[in-house]
Order: C-alpha cells, then sequence, then structure tokens
C-alpha cells in the first residue's frame, strides 16, 4: 500500500509552500498532489511554480500529480485549467467532469478526484473507460459502500481513500471566509493567508462545529484512519492520502508509514499522533455513522 499527500487545500505565503515541499521531498511518502484545487484568487504560486515544485518532486522519486480546481467559474478559472492539463510531463488529477473532459478527448490517464463523487460501480466504469487510472473515494463514503464498489473495480483501476485531514466537505461560489470579516469575495484582502490550517467556526455553546477554508467548508475535527489501515488493506485500497497540515506534516506521514510497515501499533501510533493533530480526532464516516463521531475499531 502506498502513501499519498494530498494537495495543499489552504493558502499559505510562497516561501513557506516552496519550503514545505522542500522537506516533502525526503518525506517517507510514494505520491504528492500538487496545485491549486479550492480558490482561483489564491496567486501566491503560478501553474509554473507548481510544475517546478513537481519537477524537484519527481527527481526525489516521487509520483508528483497536478490537481485541477474543484469549482470552475469563469473563463479565467478555464485557461487555468488547460494550463495545468498542459503539464504533460504530470499525470493530472481531474476534479471537476470539464477536466476529464479535456483529458479524455486528448486520450490521456488521469487519477478521478474525491469531488466527482463516485458512489457507484456505474459511476467508476464510466470513469475508467474515460481514462481513469486511479480514483479517489468520497470522504463521506463508508467501508461497506467501499467494499461493495470494490467487488465491481474495473480492471487495473487503484483507489486511493482520504486517510488523514480536516474534511473538505462542502465547496460554495460564495466565499465564507470573506463574509465572516464582512468582506466581498473579490476584495477579500486575501483572509486565508491568516489561517494556515482554516478559520474554526464554533456553535453558540462553544462547540467546535466547521472549519472555514475560503469557498471551501471543511471538517472542525481531523478524520484519521490510524486504526483502520488493517481493514483498508483488506478491502484492497492501493493508496492512503494525508492531507497536509502547517505543521508536523512530515512527522505524520512517519507514523502512517510505520503503521503501513508494521513497525508500529495501533496505540502506539495514535499516542505518537495526539501531539501532533491541530483539532481532535474522528471517524465516524468510515462507519457509517456522522462524521464527527470517534468510533472504536
Amino acid at each position: 500500500m502506498k502513501l499519498a499527500l494530498g494537495p495543499l487545500l489552504y493558502y499559505w505565503p510562497r516561501q513557506q509552500v516552496f519550503d514545505f515541499y522542500e522537506a516533502i521531498a525526503s518525506a517517507p511518502v510514494d505520491i504528492v498532489y500538487l496545485g491549486e484545487t479550492v480558490c482561483a484568487r489564491r496567486h501566491e504560486l503560478r501553474v509554473q511554480d507548481w510544475a517546478e515544485i513537481a519537477g524537484k518532486l519527481a527527481a526525489a522519486g516521487k509520483q508528483a500529480i497536478l490537481g485541477t480546481q474543484t469549482l470552475i467559474e469563469s473563463e479565467s478559472d478555464l485557461k487555468t485549467l488547460r494550463r495545468v492539463i498542459d503539464e504533460r510531463a504530470f499525470l493530472t488529477e481531474a476534479n471537476d467532469m470539464g477536466a476529464v473532459r479535456i483529458l479524455h478527448a486528448e486520450k490521456r490517464p488521469f487519477v478521478a478526484g474525491p469531488f466527482l463523487n463516485v458512489f457507484n460501480s456505474a459511476t467508476l466504469a464510466m470513469l475508467a473507460r474515460l481514462g481513469a487510472a486511479r480514483w479517489v473515494m468520497p470522504v463521506e463514503m463508508s467501508a461497506d459502500a467501499l467494499r461493495d464498489l470494490q467487488a465491481s473495480r474495473p480492471a487495473g483501476m487503484e483507489t486511493e481513500v482520504f486517510a488523514y485531514g480536516r474534511l473538505p466537505l462542502a465547496f460554495s461560489a460564495r466565499c465564507f471566509t470573506a463574509r465572516h470579516f464582512n468582506l466581498q469575495k473579490d476584495d477579500c484582502q486575501f483572509k486565508c493567508l491568516e489561517f494556515p490550517d482554516g478559520l474554526l467556526i464554533k456553535t453558540r455553546e462553544g462547540e467546535e462545529f466547521l472549519t472555514l477554508n475560503g469557498i471551501q467548508t471543511q471538517s472542525s475535527k481531523v478524520y484519521n484512519l490510524i486504526g483502520e489501515v488493517d481493514a483498508l488493506r483488506g478491502l484492497g485500497v492501493d493508496v492512503l492520502r494525508i492531507s497536509p497540515q502547517s505543521q508536523h506534516t512530515a512527522e505524520l506521514i512517519g507514523v502512517f508509514r510505520a503503521r503501513l510497515d508494521g513497525t508500529l501499533d495501533v496505540p502506539a501510533a495514535r499516542s505518537r499522533m495526539a501531539a501532533l493533530e491541530v483539532a481532535a480526532p474522528c471517524n465516524g464516516f468510515w462507519y457509517g455513522k456522522p462524521g464527527l463521531d470517534q468510533i472504536a475499531a
């Protein structure tokens, strides 16, 4: 089973991003997803910058993959989409069906991202016909639903599961981070830069509820399937995805790698992670329960 580092979902200063991936080059991760997949207004890095990082990671022995934006809203977004796909040295993660259409027309394999919402075998088979070499399970899917899809998975198709990080739950044309500061989306003052792990939102009773990340809404808790690694392996999952956070990402990768290699048991892994996580863990979706629940394996 391989480890993947998912795309950076937050907005960080340019140098911080370069420093982060320089450290990841020596981390025990097999696949690294790159690119701006959330908001078109985030311009600290351009497509060519992401391609430069991808080249360095490929030289370090990683499979570098460039992701496309999830919500396409303008002609400018379409141009950026085409620039990402034109970086032919790297595989593309398609996060909307427009990207799938272009990649299929060019007869190029791709990764079907988690936001294509593959919930049945017919959709998975269609994506395979269009050229998908790997699909990423939607974060809301349960283990039982995955088991059914794995039973009918097209030949040669790899399966990847989001195994760690704040859950990306929804996208909107409206920027909720800007709205929180009573700003218009087009004049957001790039407030996301102030929240390297998103803006935590609480209920009136003070309970942590959601995390705002620009136009993306995330869970407040951290989805963590470290205790389900054996079950994931038993279901024939090929890749586990870890989502970047502003601190301790390399150490978290190391814990997952040790768990995959069998050098760390579940209690020890959880103990190490407790000091590294930005929020309390959850795994409810995996068990078909509310996502914020933490269920004993």
